[in-house]
């Protein structure tokens, strides 16, 4: 629900409600000649929808190129189910690139190998996407070997050995390299994600992925110098997820073309194979000039992020634990000694245990061009009063803030306290949510909620302010795959 600061007064809704009964017990008006509609000659009269309803299939007349484009976008089922729908659409599915994804497809009981090499064999290429169990690379390598090795894969331009929930290994086996035929769609991959896998340097050295956009390393083992060279042999890289993966202690990001980095560090449980091999901590930005998005997507601490070079960086979360950014370090926040500002940073995704309004100041004195703030908080801690508290910290403030957003909102008075500083000192605000539960929404909360935040006294007079009860932001277990990272805004819960 959205609640405007103001509403009409109650004369004006009287007379309204006066005007609306007498325009509904007035008799209708007939209409005029020169409204009424024209007669028509029986011969011009268009046909009735049920009539006309599958007599003109436009589509089936676009050139075959832009159908089989269209085929090749349908999941794997809708697309070999377009060829039952006329003799005009029998041979688009085979002359389209194929487009052949496990998820929708029979589980291992009811035989998915067998369903892949036969999709496989009834189809002549070329590929457009192969997405398969990563588990297969390690008991199932021959069959992928020989699945890479068809020509209906020829010109393949997304590969992904990725996580699937309803398929678990026949005998889990220690991670093993890719079949070598796993690259010799170097030139035309696009998006690659490689899971459950050794990534040995002799693998990597050699290899050009001179088109490769999105790159998702879920659960490898790779070395420290072997990602630094993968991601140098990737010139056009613009994604980059690491998730739960191992082998290095340190990832150096050198890529003049990365625009966007996610991380997962990998949980103690997770250990299933070599618990002594090195485990992820540290992430160093030494330069990259087009950087725009860098997001951690687990609740671990443990990571030390050094930013030495991202000039464009705009989108920073989820922010909690310890970060250390550029030349200066901004640790265990709040700290007064260890400030950092960072000037291009617009949206900054902050999860905090206690909410607290002593380190959320700090924050906005780190980020003065914030624009997005968007908090999620486990506790409300202390009554948050700043009024008098943080009165010199407020008068140097220069807030630019448009859009903040509060997740699990209940009212209490540590929350209003909260939003209230943002309402009544952000002049450029445009739109404050508020995501409540359903057990607190209703009329009465939310003029209890108008009264309490006090937003008749707003800095910002055009500021609007919603409460609804689904979802605002997108936790962090939503962001996992590498295409999620190419969203503009990758917290906000798509409608």
């Amino acid at each position: 629900m959205e609640m405007e600061p103001g509403g009409p007064s109650s004369k004006k809704v009287k007379s309204a409600a006066v005007n609306s009964r007498q325009e509904a017990q007035a008799p209708p008006t007939p209409a005029s000649p020169a409204t009424e509609a024209p007669c028509l000659d029986p011969a011009e009269t268009p046909p009735a929808a049920d009539e006309d309803d599958g007599r003109v299939d436009r589509i089936s007349n676009l050139p075959d190129p832009i159908l089989g484009e269209i085929v090749s976008l349908l999941r794997t089922k809708d697309g070999a189910r377009t060829q039952i729908l006329a003799s005009r659409w029998r041979h688009i599915w085979r002359t389209a690139p194929l487009n052949l994804d496990c998820r929708r497809l029979p589980d291992e009981e009811h035989g998915l190998t067998g369903v892949v090499s036969r999709i496989i064999s009834a189809h002549p290429g070329p590929g457009r996407r192969l997405r398969i169990p990563a588990y297969y690379l390690q008991d199932r390598a021959a069959t992928v070997d020989a699945w890479l090795r068809s020509p209906a894969l020829d010109q393949l331009q997304e590969l992904e050995f990725c996580h699937v929930s309803n398929y678990r290994p026949r005998l889990l086996r220690p991670l093993a390299p890719p079949p070598a035929s796993t690259f010799r769609f170097s030139p035309t991959l696009r998006v690659v994600t490689i899971g459950r896998c050794l990534l040995p340097d002799s693998t990597v050295q050699g290899l050009h992925l001179p088109q490769l956009k999105q790159l998702a390393l879920e659960r490898v083992s790779i070395s420290e110098g072997t990602l630094c060279g993968l991601i140098a042999r990737c010139p056009a890289l613009e994604c980059l997820l690491i998730y739960y993966s191992f082998g290095f202690q340190c990832a150096r990001i050198n890529s003049l073309s990365l625009i966007s980095i996610g991380v997962r560090l990998r949980h103690r449980y997770l250990s299933d194979h070599e618990t002594d091999e090195p485990q992820f901590r540290e992430l160093i930005i030494e330069n990259a000039p087009s950087l725009e998005r860098l997001l951690r997507v687990d609740i671990l601490d443990g990571l030390h992020v050094s930013i030495i070079s991202a000039p464009k960086l705009e989108t920073l979360g989820s922010l909690h634990g310890e970060m250390y950014l550029s030349s200066s370090i901004l640790q265990r926040l709040p700290s007064d000694s260890h400030t950092t500002v960072v000037g291009a940073v617009k949206v900054l995704y902050v999860r905090i245990t206690c909410l607290d309004i002593g380190t959320t100041l700090q924050l906005l004195r780190c980020f003065p061009c914030l624009e997005k703030l968007y908090i999620q908080q486990s506790i409300s801690g202390d009554l948050n009063l700043w009024k008098r508290k943080h009165r010199d910290l407020i008068k140097c403030l220069d807030l630019r803030l448009k859009t903040v957003v509060m997740q699990f909102y209940r009212g209490i008075r540590a929350q209003v306290n909260f939003a209230t500083f943002f309402i009544l000192n952000a002049r450029m605000l445009e739109l404050m949510s508020f995501k409540v539960d359903t057990e607190y929404y209703c009329r009465a909360f939310l003029a209890e909620q108008r009264k309490e935040l006090q937003l008749e006294k707003r800095a910002s007079r055009g500021a609007r302010f919603h409460f609804q009860t689904d979802r605002l932001l997108r936790c962090y277990s939503m962001i996992n795959n590498v295409r999620d990272l190419d969203l503009s805004d990758p917290f906000v819960c798509k409608r």
